[in-house]
């Protein structure tokens, strides 16, 4: 059989079972044995057992149920709520202060936790309502919850970064100091197209009247909250780029910070431990098992040949190698829509890598372009993230196709933001460059 109507029988036989709602790691190791079994025999299974085994070698993997125990405790010790009332205080007298205010906030817990939901959850619950409250437009604060909520996984330490790394062999502290500049440039971009909005509309969110704005000695007594949060920060991202400690050895520092914050705020206690644990558990056992998946697929995928197939597609596109990588970005667009991010990173990277690299791009530059698509899936419909958990927490009146409709703008945005970092790879590159 020719690998033609190998390759299309494998994903349609891949994209079929994942519309019949079926969990990815089943879909992708279950498929990818089946076609084992059937190209190369019983044989074939040793491959997949050895990758896996040597993967689990790896002293990396230990940072990610770290990095998501730290998140779950940070989550429940009222770290959020503690910023918000800071960001209130200091950016409600102007138009769209609130709104920038929590786009802040969703920065700093990006910096702290390493995961997409988070944020969203913590905003959803604490700033949407204060929004709503004091007049701001429904579209105006979904989008800025649901597109802040999404850099817990491009602003460091992320999780995401840590598989790209494990599976492409780059450095984790390179991606980790590659995704400031990025992160922060989004920031920045959104911030500007909200004070342009604001002051263009100022009906969408405005200022906070004369009587609840606070003093300068709140003000001042209020920035207290930001004191915990940097200190994690710095215990993790400080210690990763002065040379301290690894990435994995700096999840462990940020799982101390995280229990030192819930310690200041009463929140140590066992209940708060154990559900912590609990779930810390059930998000490293999925991760793993797609992880596993992903070892057979990319076994599978490889043994039929397919690697030669898509690498000559890819030399058909028109435009040159820019327009090689401008299609990869649009396939990973795309599929963000539909599927789980750990699951495409683990069907794609296997195929783009070899292609990125012998174009002569750079893997660190092409993995915060992959991530800053990942995050855009988290916040576009019909299946991101972030939209179905901003469901769970909204008002009863606010309707999934207002949260759909809300994110359009800041999309946008986002993908302006890509652009750049494509036309000016430093952004990417230079931190990295510096400290490496």
């Amino acid at each position: 059989m020719s690998i033609e109507v190998l390759t299309l029988m494998f994903f349609a036989a891949l994209l079929f079972f994942l519309l019949l709602g079926l969990p990815l790691a089943f879909v992708l190791g279950g498929v990818s044995v089946v076609f084992l079994y059937f190209t190369w025999g019983f044989d074939s299974f040793y491959m997949v057992a050895s990758q896996i085994w040597g993967t689990m070698g790896s002293f990396t993997l230990v940072a990610i149920p770290l990095f998501v125990f730290m998140a779950m405790i940070l989550e429940r010790t009222g770290v959020a709520r503690d910023l918000y009332r800071m960001m209130h205080l200091w950016c409600g007298g102007l138009r769209g202060g609130l709104a920038l205010g929590t786009l802040g906030i969703c920065a700093v817990f990006a910096a702290m936790v390493g995961i997409s939901g988070a944020a969203v959850v913590a905003m959803g619950t604490i700033a949407l309502p204060s929004m709503l409250e004091r007049g701001y437009d429904k579209s105006m604060a979904l989008g800025v919850i649901n597109t802040g909520g999404g850099w817990g996984i491009l602003i460091p330490p992320s999780i995401l970064m840590i598989l790209y790394a494990l599976i492409t062999g780059v450095s984790v502290g390179k991606m980790f100091a590659a995704g400031i500049m990025p992160g922060v440039l989004l920031m920045v971009l959104t911030a500007i197209y909200i004070i342009v909005r604001c002051h263009l509309q100022p009906e969408l969110a405005p200022a906070l009247p004369e009587e609840e704005r606070a003093s300068w000695p709140e003000k001042f007594r209020a920035l207290r909250a930001v004191l915990l949060p940097i200190g994690v920060v710095i215990m993790v991202l400080g210690s990763i780029i002065g040379g301290i400690t690894t990435p994995t050895e700096a999840a462990a520092m940020g799982v101390l910070g995280a229990l030192i914050s819930a310690a200041v705020y009463r929140q140590f206690k066992w209940s708060v431990l154990q559900e912590a644990a609990i779930r810390t558990f059930k998000l490293t056992g999925m991760i793993m098992w797609i992880l596993f998946a992903a070892h057979a697929f990319s076994a599978a995928y490889q043994s039929m040949g397919a690697q030669e197939l898509i690498e000559s597609l890819m030399n058909m596109i028109p435009g040159g190698p820019w327009g090689i990588i401008i299609a990869m970005m649009v396939i990973v667009f795309l599929l963000a829509m539909v599927l789980d991010p750990v699951g495409i990173m683990l069907i794609t990277l296997p195929v783009f890598m070899p292609i990125v690299e012998s174009l002569g791009f750079d893997p660190i530059w092409f993995g915060i372009l992959f991530v800053i698509n990942m995050e855009i899936g988290y916040m576009t419909p019909p299946f991101g993230f972030n939209l179905f958990y901003l469901k769970g927490i909204v008002p009863p009146g606010i309707t999934m196709g207002d949260i759909y409709r809300s994110i359009v703008p800041f999309v946008l945005v986002e993908i302006v933001g890509l652009g750049l970092i494509m036309v000016f790879p430093e952004i990417a590159t230079w931190l990295p460059d510096l400290f490496f």
